[in-house]
């Protein structure tokens, strides 16, 4: 059998680099028994490699494109026409010609065909190419069919197709096309069967968009489809959609576009039974590939046919759970603000820290609260608590709890976990001793001390013997009853005042203002620290200039030869040594550090010298520390008015000490858990180190891709597969292509909640109200803390800010954030800091863009494009 032209039936699963993904596709397509594939045969990549081997003048063309850069699309496109030009033309080789008029001879030359590429890079889930390459129909006669195939290898070198491989680093002269030729059938009508909700991802829905004729019109968008949802053989959903057009095969050849009959415009493409027929097609073609697909359809004669599947590469993946019951699980990443996939290592760092009972899916972590929901008592802590942190998590869980049969309830436990915020004995005797704070900070600081000390003499097995054992250390001081007792009673008095304040005074989100400048919070002051870093800096125009032009991390060697240098260079170091540990992402151990990549900070610095007058910080604290004094002192005054009055302002003045004194430190546990982690990371970094003078690894990065156990296994033993870097790698890029959902089932589905809001302004854009105020300014969209370039004024817009974007916070006047809540790191500093913020608002990043002139009301919680 020659490898030049295969039969569907022929085509083997190891011949992706012969056939390409659809030819793969239709070859196992062919061989489910009972589902009907048209006919045909591949011309393999042997077939093109075969054509051009010999073609001078194409290799001659082909060798100039790497000359070229994306810039130069003139050339491109020059280069490009002349190489389709040269395929068009260009002879085919006999044996090729043979092979093709044996198939169609057994097939029927009379028939019409469809011709179409079918890439070898194209549908891997990493690179897509679909659609890049052209599909031809109704093409009657060998000489046509032939000319078509040339014409599909010549569509390797559309100018798009170019473009893209050069941006993402694809070898022109590896990629080799496969052309499909399939017998045409002349479907009355056509259309995508999906085996899951594209929208909702709910693996039990299936998903069938149905309209009259041909596919190609539906997949172009000329006309509208049927939408059906069907789950376990029930229709439970159909759109109606208006059809005025079909796109029809000609006998003679080509296609022609008609209108539909208006008395058929809004008939039901399918009836009831092929609906559920298709679905049951479209399950078995599912089990058969095993996992969700994306199916193309026709329906001729009442038949079905399946003319291409392949997977649904956007889906989120489930939770992994062993057994068959219902689950729902909360997103980590968005109590964390952190929504970014994490690491291998990183994510088994974060599980050894928790208590809670966590899943792994696409690179992040998911709570499973399932439990949680199904009794009352738990299930109303659980959802108070994520009222305070995330109102659409919250409605989410509670559309899941309104369907009724998804959970099973359990009748009340009394054996509930006790909430430690009805616990008031802890409460009581923290009151009115702001000396506790100084004293946890303390315990926190010399148990980080000693592990430095110690780490250092630990080495192989028994380092990570330590870190398991100080991890247990960390754990104590991460959920030491007293700590969370104090940031609780510093939320709990913020609830309270609110909700008084506004009963008893009408006065709305009182507790934003008094949280102003408050002490002790270590992410606000390294804000506040980075502008004293600019004050030492600023009086220097040498180093300032130097600083503009540096690109990499040793920037300090050259520095010192400036004047001034030595002054900059001591007091970025002496920030590092306070901050360093700290990046955005920062809950992945994996990811670099200020202290690994000290320039991260350099355009910081820049924008504070740039927008800032000397001692700026002072200011900056002062004036919030004299706006909470002034609220407090307003508050007091208006309550004594009131009956009762006396009594009411003792209680709303102790409330506020509860707060001033305690919410700063909300900020701080965090803080020595990125401490801990820094220095973990910095000892494995040494056993990296090891392993790549060994051989075992190729870069130090390369253990990022272990989790804890796996590389305790290497260290021990000098061994690894390293394809198993390679896949993780590989697994890792497809992740960072997600977005995690709030919460999700395991069915798949995405359950997205709603804001329930009256009286907004019409065109407004919802989120969550969390530092009141309303300002107006230029919208900055910025998804990487590197790109910062902010003026004074500008209001940040980003997906979510976790404590490594507070520097930036100095610089702006409002924040608008995709993912958070009322106690997230964001909202916490931007009370402090005075500035209006929104955040949870779904697809800012996409709905404003940079530049625009915005409105924001953090009182309200919405944001008016203006």
């Amino acid at each position: 059998m020659s490898s030049l032209v295969f039969g569907f039936q022929e085509v083997e699963k190891n011949q992706l680099l012969l056939v390409g993904g659809k030819g793969l596709n239709l070859g196992e397509l062919s061989k489910i028994e009972g589902i009907r594939v048209p006919e045909g045969f591949c011309v393999t990549t042997e077939g093109y490699r075969k054509a051009i081997e010999q073609n001078e003048t194409y290799h001659a063309l082909l060798d100039r494109i790497p000359m070229l850069k994306v810039e130069d699309r003139d050339q491109i496109g020059d280069i490009s026409r002349k190489i389709r030009q040269n395929i068009i033309e260009a002879e085919i080789p006999s044996d090729v010609v043979e092979a093709v008029t044996n198939y169609l001879s057994q097939l029927g030359d009379e028939h019409a065909y469809a011709v179409r590429s079918s890439a070898t890079a194209e549908d891997l889930p990493y690179a897509s190419f679909a659609g890049q390459q052209d599909t031809f129909l109704n093409i009657i006669g060998k000489e046509a069919i032939l000319q078509h195939i040339r014409k599909c290898w010549a569509s390797l070198f559309t100018d798009r197709a170019v473009i893209y491989r050069m941006q993402n680093g694809f070898g022109h002269s590896q990629v080799y096309i496969s052309v499909i030729v399939q017998r045409m059938v002349f479907p009355q009508a056509s259309g995508i069967l999906f085996t899951a909700d594209p929208i909702t991802s709910n693996r039990k829905q299936v998903s069938i968009d149905a309209s009259f004729g041909l596919g190609e019109a539906l997949v172009s968008g000329l006309v509208s489809a049927d939408c059906y949802k069907v789950q376990e053989d029930k229709v439970l959903d159909k759109r109606i959609a208006t059809k005025q057009l079909a796109i029809y095969a000609r006998k003679e050849g080509g296609t022609e576009t008609q209108p539909i009959e208006p008395n058929l415009q809004k008939s039901q493409t399918l009836t009831e039974q092929q609906i559920l027929q298709l679905a049951r097609i479209g399950r078995q073609v599912e089990a058969y590939f095993g996992c969700p697909q994306d199916i193309e359809w026709c329906l001729v004669d009442d038949t079905f046919y399946i003319v291409q599947s392949r997977p649904i590469t956007t889906l989120f993946p489930i939770p992994e759970a062993n057994d068959e019951e219902n689950h729902v699980y909360v997103s980590v990443g968005h109590q964390q603000m952190m929504t970014d996939a994490m690491k291998p290592l990183g994510l088994s760092f974060f599980l050894l820290t928790t208590p809670a009972t966590m899943r792994k899916a696409g690179g992040r972590l998911f709570v499973d609260v399932t439990h949680q929901l199904a009794s009352p008592v738990s299930r109303n802590m659980l959802l108070n608590a994520m009222g305070q942190h995330d109102p659409l998590m919250k409605d989410a869980l509670m559309n899941i709890i309104d369907r009724g049969d998804f959970i099973k309830s359990v009748p009340n436990d009394s054996k509930g976990p006790s909430p430690t915020r009805g616990n008031t004995d802890s409460l009581a005797q923290i009151e009115n001793n702001p000396s506790i704070v100084s004293d946890l900070i303390k315990r926190s600081q010399t148990s980080l001390d000693e592990l430095k000390q110690n780490i250092l003499t630990k080495s192989g097995s028994e380092l990570f013997d330590f870190i398991l054992e100080d991890i247990e250390e960390l754990k104590k001081i991460l959920f030491d009853p007293q700590s969370s007792a104090v940031f609780m009673s510093a939320m709990n008095a913020s609830t309270w005042i609110n909700e008084k304040m506004n009963e008893w005074l009408g006065v709305k989100n009182a507790a934003d203002t008094l949280s102003q400048s408050v002490p002790n919070n270590i992410t606000s002051e390294m804000g506040l620290a980075l502008l004293d870093v600019a004050d030492v800096i600023r009086p220097y125009p040498e180093v300032i200039e130097y600083l503009k032009q540096v690109k990499d991390d040793n920037f300090f060697d050259e520095l010192v030869k400036y004047d001034g240098g030595q002054e900059a260079q001591d007091a970025i170091k002496a920030y590092l040594n306070k901050y360093g540990m700290r990046c955005a992402g920062e809950i992945d151990m994996t990811r670099t550090r200020w202290s690994e990549k000290p320039i991260t900070l350099v355009p910081m610095i820049l924008t504070n010298i740039k927008n800032f007058e000397p001692n700026a910080s002072n200011r900056i604290f002062e004036h919030g520390r004299q706006e909470a004094l002034k609220k407090e002192q307003e508050l007091v005054e208006r309550l004594k008015q009131l009956p009762d009055g006396e009594q009411k302002s003792k209680e709303t003045k102790r409330m506020i000490d509860l707060i001033r004194n305690f919410i700063g430190y909300r900020e701080y546990p965090k803080y020595g858990m990125v401490n801990r982690y820094f220095v973990y990371k910095q000892a494995l970094l040494k056993e990296a180190e090891q392993l790549v003078q060994a051989g075992v690894i190729h870069e130090k990065e390369d253990i990022y891709y272990l989790t804890f156990d796996e590389l305790r296994e290497v260290v021990r033993t000098n061994k690894l597969d390293y394809q198993i870097i390679g896949n993780r790698k590989d697994e890792y890029k497809f992740y960072e292509k997600l977005t995690p959902p709030r919460v999700i089932t395991s069915d798949g589905e995405i359950i997205a909640g709603k804001y329930k809001r009256e009286n907004l302004p019409a065109e407004a854009i919802v989120g969550l109200p969390v530092s009141s105020g309303v300002i107006e300014g230029r919208a900055r969209v910025i998804l990487n803390i590197e790109e910062a370039d902010l003026e004074a004024g500008d209001i940040l817009v980003t997906s979510f800010t976790d404590p490594s974007w507070t520097p930036l916070f100095v610089s702006i006047k409002g924040l608008v954030t995709e993912v958070g809540g009322l106690m997230t790191h964001g909202a916490v500093i931007a009370r402090e800091y005075g500035l209006p913020a929104v955040v949870g608002v779904d697809n800012a990043t996409k709905i404003i863009k940079d530049g625009q002139r915005i409105l924001i009301n953090g009182t309200e919680g919405y944001i008016e494009i203006l």
